[in-house]
């Protein structure tokens, strides 16, 4: 039987007749049956909390919609986004938001890194580390500004005890427009670091001992074991923990809201606190989602851009 259908098919060949496909049996279409059900409910509450709103949230910027009003209050076309555009206080904000990017992306990357290299040598109490370090970060915002708005309190907070007994006069953290940005920096430093060093220790635990056992009988000290192996396997790591620190820090919102509201003088408003300014405080809600969007296309900017320049630099070393 064999030998008559491969008969069969050197003569469709000989005759330029392309062979039939084998056809999937019934059970072999049933195998993604159990597949597309489990998938289900996570495609339709996608589609209904993310894409759906998101859509929304687009049309909204080419309206005059607002809260006091009902229905789209006619087409805006481009105006909004030319307010925004044109407008100081979207600027400030967003330049707000950066500064503060930039003030907490390398300490939580480099911290996170140091303290899970330095956890991952003790031999014993290694969940203590864990514990101790990851313990901030499951804290609610409102508890985390309630702690470090105690410790900036002028005169009666620890921060300006301490440095009272040594000598020095303690600046006004969150009333002053110059500290009040890198306080802010201080406690989210404090607050997020726990999940960075979570995973650096994760990634730490996955480099085979072999590497560096056999570095040490080459003569390789701490350093260059460090330098040539521990950063380069753990490029992947930095790359994941870069992207999510700077899309966490340009998301900022709650301790600034909470601790400062703003100030002093609109010092601290990030764009987030812009954009529910104008839609819950001035009700206009076409606007802020103009500002959303445009709000959106520079995260997904920096965010590739950063991107980019971790992998090149993940290639070199």
């Amino acid at each position: 039987m064999s030998t008559q259908t491969s008969a069969q098919t050197d003569t469709d060949a000989h005759r330029g007749i392309a062979p039939t496909a084998p056809r999937a049996s019934a059970g072999t279409l049933g195998h993604g049956r159990p597949a597309a059900g489990f998938l289900a409910p996570f495609v339709v509450l996608y589609l209904l909390f993310i894409i759906g709103p998101a859509v929304y949230g687009l049309i909204l910027s080419f309206t005059n919609a607002s809260l006091v009003k009902p229905g789209l209050n006619g087409f805006a076309g481009l105006g909004n986004y030319g307010e925004a555009l044109g407008s100081a206080a979207f600027w400030s904000s967003l330049w707000h938001t950066l500064w503060f990017t930039i003030l907490t992306t390398p300490p939580l990357v480099i911290l996170g890194f140091l303290l899970a290299l330095l956890a991952n040598r003790v031999a014993r109490g290694r969940w203590f580390f864990r514990l101790a370090f990851f313990a901030p970060y499951i804290l609610p915002s409102a508890v985390v500004a309630l702690i470090w708005m105690w410790l900036y309190t002028p005169a009666l907070g620890l921060l300006d005890t301490a440095l009272a007994k040594v000598g020095m006069t303690p600046p006004s953290w969150l009333g002053d427009a110059a500290w009040a940005m890198p306080s802010l920096a201080i406690t989210t430093v404090w607050w997020t670091l726990g999940f960075n060093f979570v995973l650096y220790l994760a990634g730490l635990q996955e480099i085979p001992r072999d590497l560096y056992e056999a570095a040490a009988m080459d003569g390789a000290g701490p350093w260059q074991q460090i330098r040539s192996i521990t950063i380069p396997m753990l490029g992947r790591t930095t790359t994941l923990v870069a992207v999510l620190q700077v899309i966490a820090s340009l998301k900022v919102f709650d301790q600034m809201y909470l601790m400062t509201a703003g100030g002093p003088n609109f010092a601290t408003r990030s764009i987030l606190q812009l954009v529910y300014d104008e839609g819950f405080t001035n009700f206009r809600v076409g606007y802020a989602a103009a500002v959303s969007m445009l709000f959106f296309l520079v995260v997904l900017a920096v965010s590739a851009v950063w991107f980019t320049l971790v992998r090149r630099q993940e290639k070199v070393v």
